[in-house]
C-alpha cells in the first residue's frame, strides 16, 4: 500500500512542480528582460511585481477551496455535482476579479508602504495599471488550475503553463523593448504580456473542459448555475483562511525584507539571495503536498478514511526525505550556491552564512507544506490558519525584529549576544516555523485518528453543502 501510495504522489506530484517552476520563471524572465532596458523599469517590476502577487495569492488562495470540494466529490463518484461546484466557484471568480481590478486601479495605500522615487511610482502605476486586466484571466485560470488537480488531470495545467512561459518570453522582447511596431514600455510591456498570456491560457483551459472528453463526465457546461448562497458560503469557509493562510507567509517573507534593508544594502542583497533560494526549495515539497492533499479528498469521498490517514502519513515521510537531502545539499553546498548569485565578496560571504540557516528552515518548511495540505483534503483549513499566523508573525517575525534589530540582555546568558542582524531574523524564522509544523501536524494526527473511524459508515461527503464534519 505505501509504494502504491507513493507512486500516486509521484505521479500528481511531478507535473505540478513543473507547473509552479513555469510560473515562477515568469518572474525571472521579468527581471532578468528590465535589467537590460533600466534601472527605474527593474525596480518598477520589483515593486509592481510584489505588490501584485502579494494580492493575487491572497485572492486565489480563495479559489483553491475548489480542490478539496471536487476531490471529495470525485471520490464519491457524484460527478454532476462537480460541475456544479465549479460553476459556482465561477461566481466567486467574477467577484474577485473585480476586486483585484479596483486594488490595482488604485494601489496608493500599497504604493505608501514602499515611497518609490516618483520615477519610479509612475512606472509602477502604468505596470498596476495593466496587470489589473490580466488578472481576471488569472484567477479563472487558477480556478481551472484547482478543479483539474482535484480530478487528478495535472498534466493539462502543466502543459498551459509551459505554453504560457514559451508566449511570455516572446512577448516580453516586442513589448519591453519595442519591436515589431510596439512602443517600448519598459516595465507596463512585463505586466502586458502577462495580461495576454493570461488569456491565451485561460481560453485554451476552459475550451478543454467545454470539449475534451475527460472533462464531460462533470458536465461543467451543461447546464447555467445561478449562485447559490449556501453552495458560496461554503466554499468561502474554507477558501478564505487558505488565501488568509497564503497572506500570513507572504506578509512574513514581505516584512521581513523591509525591516532586513534597514541593515544596509550588503545584508539585503544577502537575504535576496537567502529568500529566492528558500522560495525554490520550497517547490519541491510543496508539489508533493497538493498531491497529498488531493489523494486525501479523494480518499474521504470514497470514505476510505484509513487510507487518507495513510496518504497524509506516507506524504510526511516523503516530505522529509525531501527536506532532509536538499538542506544537506544546500549546507553542504552554500557557499557554492552563495557564489552563482553573486560576484560581490561580502554579499556572497554573508549570504552563505544565511543559507547554512536556509537549510535547517527547509527542514520545517517543507513538512509544513505537506501537513497543511493534507489537512485541506479533510476541509480544515481554520486552525491551520492561526497556527500559521502565531508562528511565523509572533515568533517568527516579531521574535526577528526582537533579536535581530534590538537589544534583549536575557540572551547574553544563553551565549545570543543581540541584536544579531540579519541572522537573528532567519533564527526567528526557524523557530517560528518549527512551532507552525509541530502544531499544524499534532492537529492532522487528531484529525484523522483512529477515534474518529468509528463514526466512517455515517461519513457523509461534503460538496460545498455538505456535513458539518468536513467544513474547516
Amino acid at each position: 500500500m505505501t509504494r502504491k501510495l507513493v507512486r500516486e504522489i509521484y505521479d500528481l506530484a511531478w507535473p505540478v512542480l513543473i507547473a509552479q517552476l513555469a510560473v515562477m520563471a515568469y518572474a525571472v524572465v521579468d527581471t532578468l528582460m528590465t535589467g537590460r532596458y533600466a534601472t527605474d523599469d527593474l525596480a518598477a517590476v520589483g515593486i509592481g511585481a510584489s505588490i501584485y502577487f502579494s494580492v493575487f495569492v491572497g485572492l486565489m488562495g480563495i479559489l483553491l477551496a475548489v480542490t478539496p470540494t471536487v476531490a471529495q466529490l470525485l471520490g464519491a463518484q457524484r460527478f454532476d455535482e462537480i460541475g456544479e461546484q465549479v460553476r459556482q466557484a465561477m461566481w466567486l471568480v467574477l467577484v474577485l476579479t473585480a476586486l483585484s481590478v479596483v486594488v490595482f486601479r488604485y494601489p496608493d495605500p500599497l504604493l505608501r508602504l514602499s515611497d518609490p522615487p516618483p520615477a519610479v511610482e509612475q512606472k509602477v502605476r502604468a505596470y498596476l495599471a495593466i496587470a489589473a486586466w490580466g488578472a481576471p484571466a488569472g484567477l479563472a485560470f487558477r480556478l481551472f488550475a484547482s478543479y483539474t488537480t482535484a480530478v487528478s488531470l495535472p498534466r493539462v495545467m502543466m502543459t498551459l503553463n509551459l505554453l504560457g512561459l514559451a508566449l511570455k518570453v516572446p512577448l516580453n522582447w516586442i513589448f519591453i523593448f519595442g519591436h515589431w511596431g510596439s512602443p517600448a514600455m519598459g516595465a507596463a510591456g512585463c505586466a502586458l504580456a502577462t495580461a495576454i498570456v493570461n488569456g491565451v491560457i485561460c481560453a485554451l483551459a476552459w475550451l478543454l473542459v467545454a470539449t475534451s472528453p475527460v472533462y464531460r463526465p462533470h458536465h461543467v457546461f451543461a447546464r447555467w448555475s445561478w449562485p447559490r448562497l449556501r453552495d458560496l458560503r461554503h466554499l468561502l469557509a474554507l477558501g478564505i483562511p487558505i488565501g488568509g493562510t497564503f497572506l500570513v507567509d507572504v506578509t512574513a517573507f514581505t516584512f521581513m525584507a523591509l525591516f532586513v534593508a534597514r541593515l544596509g544594502a550588503v545584508t539585503s542583497a544577502a537575504h535576496q539571495i537567502a529568500s529566492n533560494v528558500a522560495a525554490v526549495m520550497y517547490m519541491l515539497p510543496l508539489a508533493a503536498g497538493n498531491a497529498v492533499g488531493v489523494l486525501v479528498g479523494q480518499a474521504i469521498g470514497a470514505r476510505k478514511l484509513v487510507l487518507a490517514r495513510s496518504t497524509g502519513l506516507t506524504g510526511l515521510a516523503i516530505g522529509l526525505g525531501i527536506a532532509a537531502t536538499s538542506s544537506t545539499l544546500l549546507f553542504l553546498g552554500s557557499h557554492h550556491v552563495a557564489a552563482f548569485y553573486s560576484t560581490d565578496q561580502e554579499v556572497r560571504v554573508l549570504a552563505a552564512s544565511l543559507l547554512m540557516l536556509v537549510s535547517g528552515y527547509h527542514l520545517f518548511d517543507a513538512m509544513q507544506a505537506v501537513a497543511v495540505n493534507a489537512l485541506r483534503g479533510y476541509k480544515r483549513a481554520v486552525v491551520p490558519l492561526m497556527v500559521n499566523a502565531g508562528g511565523m508573525w509572533i515568533v517568527g517575525l516579531a521574535g526577528g525584529v526582537a533579536i535581530g534589530l534590538t537589544h534583549v540582555a536575557g540572551l547574553r546568558a544563553i551565549g545570543l549576544d543581540t541584536p544579531l542582524g540579519v541572522r537573528g531574523f532567519w533564527m526567528a524564522a526557524i523557530a517560528g516555523m518549527a512551532v507552525a509544523t509541530a502544531g499544524i501536524i499534532v492537529y492532522f494526527l487528531f484529525v484523522s485518528a483512529p477515534r474518529r473511524l468509528r463514526s466512517e459508515a455515517q461519513t457523509r461527503v461534503a460538496p460545498a453543502s455538505g456535513d458539518s464534519s468536513m467544513r474547516p
